[in-house]
């Protein structure tokens, strides 16, 4: 078992100010400020791989951590100047790279192609997080962590940790900070507050329910969306455009277009799909809102496929029940300047890894609504 036992003790400069403050609030005269912490720690009690500490500031959460796991407590990571962010991993492999960057909900190939020190707080916060996960030592204790963003991207991104950090059996992951809105994002599996000294192992819970609204949308939407698209920042002038919501924030934008087929006039396929910064991490792109806009177009009596080459999409896809693979991931031939069978939207595909996916799922219940929504 482990067990703290700190004692945090600074002088006190007895200057002409010090005094007089302590006779303005009657401060018992002192030489030193000193606070002790005395307390358990039962971490070899059970298995774990997700723990929070957490207080308010000032409590001591650092100088404890510290205690418990050393050279484990990182706050950030050293990051190349003026290089791209895939180039701070060492001599990771880029499949591991896009990997881990895309485990933590920062799946934004344009974003990855940046320097470190021109990217968002919340783009920071997740490349760090990045690096936490594929640090080669077993436990990764981060500091003051979700400390400068912007607390929806807090709640997100330590869902999305915590998600990636469990499915790296023999990882361990701690996060450090005075922000308690992350706990039920986080699902630690035991939680630390040196300020009371309370220990608590915990049980898993699901997060915090997210409500998707799908509306559709014009195609001025798209200028807030193109940036973050990882091939093109093109919109073809014939797709319809659809917007997802949370608590009336745009999070997401789809945009299909009607599949030229010999036998059938009833195929739609994605024609763009880009999730915000802000909320990668939750399973929009992957799940909710395609799934969505499926269901929207089974309603109508139509088919929705698509064809991708980003690695994420491709492996979700693939596990879904919701889509089948027409067409497992390889380089995309060509013929007559555009891509064959299900491939058949770019000849600039030809160089990528790509798959094609039809949606199975279920239809939208209400046909009235999805028609509504299609016209």
């Amino acid at each position: 078992m482990s067990r703290v036992d700190l004692t945090l003790e600074v002088p006190i400069a007895r200057s002409p100010r010090v005094m007089q403050l302590e006779g303005m609030f009657d401060v018992p005269e002192a030489r030193h400020a000193k606070t002790e912490f005395h307390f358990d720690v039962p971490l070899d009690e059970r298995s774990w791989q997700v723990g929070l500490v957490v207080g308010p500031s000032g409590a001591g959460k650092s100088r404890v951590s510290r205690t418990l796991f050393g050279d484990a407590l990182v706050e950030t990571y050293d990051w190349p100047p003026g290089a791209s962010v895939v180039d701070g991993f060492g001599d990771l492999a880029i499949k591991e790279i896009v990997g881990a960057l895309s485990a933590v909900g920062f799946a934004s190939p344009p974003g990855w192609l940046k320097p470190y020190n021109v990217l968002s707080n919340g783009e920071k916060f997740r490349c760090n997080l990045a690096r936490a996960l594929v640090d080669p030592a077993p436990l990764v204790a981060f500091d003051e962590f979700s400390s400068v963003v912007d607390r929806q991207v807090a709640r997100i991104g330590a869902h999305a940790c915590a998600k990636a950090v469990r499915a790296r059996p023999g990882k361990r992951f701690v996060a450090v900070t005075c922000h308690e809105d992350v706990l039920k994002w986080l699902q630690p599996d035991w939680v630390l507050e040196p300020h009371i000294g309370a220990f608590s192992w915990r049980e898993h819970r699901r997060r915090p329910a997210v409500e998707l609204e799908i509306v559709r949308c014009t195609r001025e939407a798209w200028k807030w969306f193109a940036p973050h698209h990882y091939l093109s920042s093109e919109l073809h002038k014939g797709a319809r455009c659809f917007a997802g919501l949370i608590n009336g924030e745009p999070a997401a934008f789809g945009a299909l277009l009607h599949f030229p087929h010999a036998r059938t006039n009833a195929i739609q396929r994605i024609h763009r799909l880009v999730v915000l910064p802000d909320y990668q991490g939750l399973g929009l792109g992957a799940h909710a809102f395609p799934d969505a806009l499926g269901g929207i177009v089974r309603a109508i009596g139509k088919r929705l496929t698509v064809t991708t080459s980003h690695p994420a999409l491709i492996r979700a896809w693939a596990k879904s029940k919701s889509w089948h693979m027409h067409s497992s991931p390889k380089i995309a031939s060509v013929h007559s300047g555009t891509l064959t069978g299900m491939n058949r939207h770019s000849s600039g595909a030809q160089a990528r890894r790509t798959a094609s996916f039809e949606f199975v799922g279920a239809a939208l219940r209400d046909a009235a609504v999805a028609r509504s929504m299609w016209s």
